[in-house]
């Protein structure tokens, strides 16, 4: 069975930064891609950004490119999204999630989701 759970959430003025963490457990996910996806109160969830375990390639939505960066730890199982220059649009609950499959941007691909965690950017 594979575990994420999210951290990291919370409330932030426009302009700020937070970080968000995932800690994954059970089985080995060398061949997954591991993603991050938001879900805004009456929109539908939405692909961020996602990264792959054997080679470290990221991949990014454009609404989001050069001020969110994912990354991976593999010696604490972690993987992390540092959140630059926030906007009141990015207000959303951000979703860890994992895929078995090679596509990456389609939240259908996924199979496994953490809990959630809450991220308000105020104006």
């Amino acid at each position: 069975q594979v575990q994420l759970v999210e951290s990291g959430g919370g409330l932030v003025q426009a302009g700020g930064s937070l970080r968000l963490s995932c800690a994954v457990s059970g089985r080995s996910l060398s061949d997954f891609a591991m993603g991050w996806f938001r879900q805004a109160p009456g929109k539908e969830r939405e692909f961020v950004a996602a990264i792959t375990w054997n080679f470290g390639f990221t991949y990014y939505a454009d609404s989001i490119k050069d001020r969110f960066t994912i990354s991976r730890d593999n010696t604490k199982n972690t993987v992390n999204l540092q959140m630059n220059s926030l906007k009141p649009e990015d207000t959303a609950v951000y979703y860890c999630a994992a895929s078995p499959r090679s596509q990456v941007r389609d939240s259908t691909g996924y199979d496994y989701w953490g809990q959630g965690t809450q991220v308000t950017v105020s104006s």
